[in-house]
């Protein structure tokens, strides 16, 4: 079975930094695009940050560029997002998923989310 173990959110002053981690079982690692997605209350499912394992390729979205990092261990079958300087609009719920693109509806597999509060 495909699983998605995302971890490490928290509560955060503006400014801060969190570390996510996604940890990846039941395929092979490659052969899906690992994403970060982000639901704040009321509002829709955001994609955030996207990493391609094969080939290292990266993206983010506007809001995020600058400050959010995502990087993968292969050997780990993680993929991380690094958040610095985080705002309080980041405050948000984050999932990990697998699948294609930079849209949920691409994304077949979905972990559990993380909170992430981000006071001012």
């Amino acid at each position: 079975d495909v699983q998605l173990q995302a971890s490490g959110g928290g509560l955060v002053q503006a400014g801060g930094s969190l570390r996510l981690s996604c940890v990846a079982s039941g395929f092979t690692f490659g052969d899906y695009a690992i994403g970060w997605f982000r639901q704040a209350p009321g509002k829709e499912r955001e994609g955030v940050s996207f990493i391609n394992s094969k080939d290292g390729n990266t993206y983010h979205t506007d809001s995020v560029k600058g400050r959010f990092t995502i990087s993968s261990d292969n050997a780990k079958r993680t993929v991380y997002l690094q958040m610095n300087s985080l705002k309080p609009e980041d405050t948000a719920v984050y999932f990990c998923a697998a699948g294609f693109g930079t849209r949920a509806v691409g994304y077949g597999y979905w972990g559990q989310g993380s909170l992430v509060t981000v006071s001012s």
